[in-house]
């Protein structure tokens, strides 16, 4: 399925949002030129390479990996505007001040290629105003396209057509975000703020109200609007301090004057003691400091009416604790309503006005339900919309309870809830959802870029295809997906994260013999996690139980069925997002292809509980290794087994897919897709293209030159430095010796030549002996207990 692109892509701004955008598009393989004013003195393109070294330091990264900076050319306003001319799309991403995007687009529109799309980034400014700068000609092909930050990470982007955008320019715009940069897309009207913004800030100024109102703390506030309700932890007053106490004041000031006939228009004014602190300098992260200030190695928050700071110590009384631990959503919302603790009618009050403004705005913000609840999870991290929030809890009760506090003057009592909410369960069902300006359940967008997307994220209440049940046990689901490819086996583990259980492995061989009687090939597929590892909890019961063959076994039967999925009779695809770690890793790596979800974590991380990898990782990068070798002429090892060494014996997890290729735990030829949706389809279409091809299972190799005791030596001599300087315990030592080991083929003469068999049983053996240990004993049992790794 071709899907439009734009080939070479223009950024005009080089400040925050436009350089991240400029690094975006450059991890998409995107020719991308970055603009923004000639420096005065210097390097006339000064301006743009200061910005691009300060995304080299920023934190999340923006570059997938740090060679993407080299992509993005950079130029000026002065000297470079005929490049515009090459350029098929134009992203205007300056300061949100009219004046100067006006005078930008006089400036760049006689420049333009016919037909080339240009869209503002414009975070809340009227679509408008900004299309009548543009000459009459540019209009049609005019829109707004609204990254949220950081644009890497961010999911959301909102379209906004202007009066005269022609419908396919959106129809081009959106596949292309969607499927090249990842992204969840919502069609926004051109009113102020759009959606997520008009939603989120409303959220924020009414927790910031209802905070004053009932005389709470910033920190315990911030306890109840987080993960407690299902948010990010920036919560409220710590998100204000991330968004920057100047910006939100901007942000207020502006919807004050863009919307006085808003319902909730008398909330719109920057709280008094935020104008002090911003008066002060304190106006966030940015400055060291904001509502909440690090003082040593404490960190305090503000007291709003006194100014002063005080250790924060945010807590959520245990009365309402309890009742935001009620599984039950309806219940839990009428106990916050009944309950008189202050925390309590704050989490109510605030849940109420937020039901009470979507109902009230949404047929002047967005089409339907669905986009807006969509956009508050892609654009604010948010657990569920407000719309599924309302319905999870009972559309009718909660709309019972909105309509009292209104007749009580406890709400907004000169706004009344709209008419399309009477008679109805919900807004979201198998059908689509509410859109109150067409008065109808509106399905989703039928582009062709979807079709891309067999599980897409769902909102409450709406339908989804699971495919065909074939056969499943408690570790694993197989099924088929007639709709895509009945002839491509799916296989998906049922384990806590899919961790590498017995029945899983059980399942894998189910799955293998089915695909090769009556299936052209087979994904294995998992939501995200993709598989966490072993099971740990099995391997330590092995270890500690009075048969003392048991682990040898098992580890054996392990190693099989990663090698069964190398030499299987169909193609093996493995469909990784999410986290593939330890064994999770092993089995991606023994299957004929590997299609990856951009920001997915890899690593091979056996050495955290004192082990190294044994399903045929450590046999994976010594073949590499010996591969490299008889192809580059080395003697004696390579650069491939010491470059393996270090992230195995560190237990080293990329931070994306790009990572994971350059650490060799992908291959240069397998896919990695921003998109993580399309995953599966891509999976099945890769399957169902190998199986086309006549693919037949690769000869287990024989011949393998090893490093052997000389490949160990060398990197031993690595550890003997590490443990006398103190920076690694004599059990890492042995751990990481162990790994040597198995990656250098044992201890043999460097230059003998062993079989893949050999290998895996080197591997098993140091494996088991270090397992036997009471140091990585109690590794795993801390892991297990605990979570987290314990250095001994």
């Amino acid at each position: 399925m071709n899907e439009p692109t734009f080939r070479k892509v223009a950024v005009l701004g080089a400040g925050v949002m436009g350089a991240q955008i400029a690094a975006h598009l450059a991890n998409a393989d995107v020719t991308v030129v970055l603009f923004d004013l000639a420096a005065p003195s210097g390097d006339a393109n000064g301006i743009v390479a200061k910005a691009l070294k300060g995304l080299q330091k920023q934190e999340p990264a923006p570059f997938v990996t740090r060679d993407r900076i080299h992509y993005i050319d950079a130029a000026n306003y002065d000297e470079h505007l005929d490049r515009l001319g090459d350029c098929d799309l134009v992203i205007e991403a300056i300061a949100e001040k009219l004046e100067w995007k006006e005078r930008l687009y006089a400036k760049i529109a006689p420049h333009l290629a016919p037909g080339a799309v240009v869209a503002t980034n414009t975070s809340g400014l009227s679509l408008a105003t900004l299309a009548a700068m543009l000459p009459a000609r540019l209009r049609a092909d005019f829109c707004g396209v609204h990254f949220f930050n950081p644009p890497r990470y961010m999911p959301l982007v909102e379209l906004i057509p202007g009066p005269a955008t022609r419908p396919d320019v959106l129809d081009r715009l959106e596949p292309w975000l969607v499927s090249r940069l990842g992204k969840g897309v919502v069609r926004a009207k051109d009113t102020p703020n759009f959606v997520a913004n008009r939603i989120g800030a409303m959220w924020l100024l009414t927790v910031a109200h209802h905070t004053a109102r009932l005389d709470l703390a910033l920190d315990d506030v911030d306890a109840l609007t987080g993960p407690a309700i299902g948010l990010p932890k920036t919560a409220t007053f710590r998100l204000f301090d991330v968004v920057g106490l100047d910006t939100l004041a901007h942000v207020i000031d502006g919807m004050r004057v863009a919307l006085p006939d808003d319902p909730w228009a008398r909330h719109y004014a920057v709280p008094g003691w935020i104008s002090a602190l911003i008066d002060r300098g304190a106006l966030g992260q940015k400055a060291g400091g904001g509502v909440y200030r690090r003082q040593g190695r404490d960190v305090t928050v503000v007291n709003p009416v006194s100014g002063e700071y005080r250790p924060a110590a945010g807590a959520v009384a245990p009365e309402v604790g309890e009742i935001l631990r009620i599984r039950d959503a309806g219940r839990r919302l009428q106990a916050l309503r009944d309950c008189p603790h202050p925390q309590a009618r704050l989490v109510w009050s605030c849940l109420r006005d937020l039901f009470h403004y979507c109902a009230a705005t949404l047929a002047e913000i967005a089409d339907n339900a669905r986009d807006v609840d969509l956009a508050m999870r892609w654009g604010y991290g948010w657990r569920r919309g407000p719309f599924e929030m309302w319905q999870e809890a009972g559309w009718r009760e909660v709309a019972v309870m909105i309509r009292d506090d209104i007749a009580a003057g406890e709400a907004m009592a000169d706004v009344p809830l709209p008419a399309w909410v009477d008679g109805r369960d919900g807004v979201h069902a198998a059908e689509g959802s509410w859109s109150p300006a067409e008065a109808q359940l509106k399905p989703r967008a039928s582009l062709p870029v979807y079709r891309r997307q067999i599980f897409p994220e769902r909102v409450l209440g709406e339908a989804q295809d699971r495919g065909e049940t074939i056969w499943e046990n408690d570790g694993v689901r197989l099924f088929t997906l007639p709709a895509v490819d009945a002839g491509i086996l799916v296989a998906s583990f049922k384990t806590k994260l899919h961790v590498l259980a017995q029945p899983v492995l059980d399942g894998i061989a189910e799955a293998l013999a089915r695909a090769a009687r009556d299936h052209a090939g087979l994904v294995v597929w998992n939501e995200p996690p993709f598989a966490a590892g072993a099971n740990l909890a099995e391997v330590l019961a092995l270890v500690e139980s009075s048969d003392a063959d048991a682990l040898d076994r098992h580890v054996r039967a392990f190693q099989s069925a990663m090698r069964s999925l190398r030499y299987a009779a169909v193609p093996t695809v493995a469909a990784v997002q999410g986290m593939a770690l330890g064994g999770g890793c092993e089995l991606a790596l023994h299957c004929t292809h590997r299609v990856v979800a951009a920001e997915s974590q890899l690593g091979l991380v056996e050495a955290g509980v004192g082990l190294i990898p044994a399903g045929g990782g450590c046999k994976e990068f010594a073949l590499r290794a010996a591969r490299i070798a008889a192809q580059q002429q080395y003697g004696e090892p390579n650069p491939a087994i010491y470059a393996a060494f270090q992230p195995i014996s560190s237990a080293k997890v990329s931070k994306s897919a790009f990572e994971a290729r350059e650490m060799g735990l992908l291959q240069p030829s397998d896919t990695i897709l921003f998109n993580p949706h399309e995953l599966l389809y891509v999976a099945i279409r890769s399957a169902r293209a190998l199986a086309d091809a006549g693919h037949t299972p690769p000869l287990p190799p024989r011949a393998v030159k090893v490093a052997g005791r000389g490949g160990i030596a060398t990197l031993e001599h690595q550890l003997v430095n590490l443990r006398d300087g103190g920076f690694i315990s004599a059990h890492d030592f042995r751990v990481a010796r162990a790994a040597a080991v198995a990656l250098c083929g044992g201890e043999v003469e460097g230059g003998s030549l062993v079989d893949e068999q050999w290998l895996l049983d080197v591997e098993r053996r140091e494996f088991v002996a270090l397992a036997r240990t009471p140091e990585t004993r109690a590794r795993i049992r801390q892991m297990l207990d605990n979570g987290k790794p314990l250095r001994n």
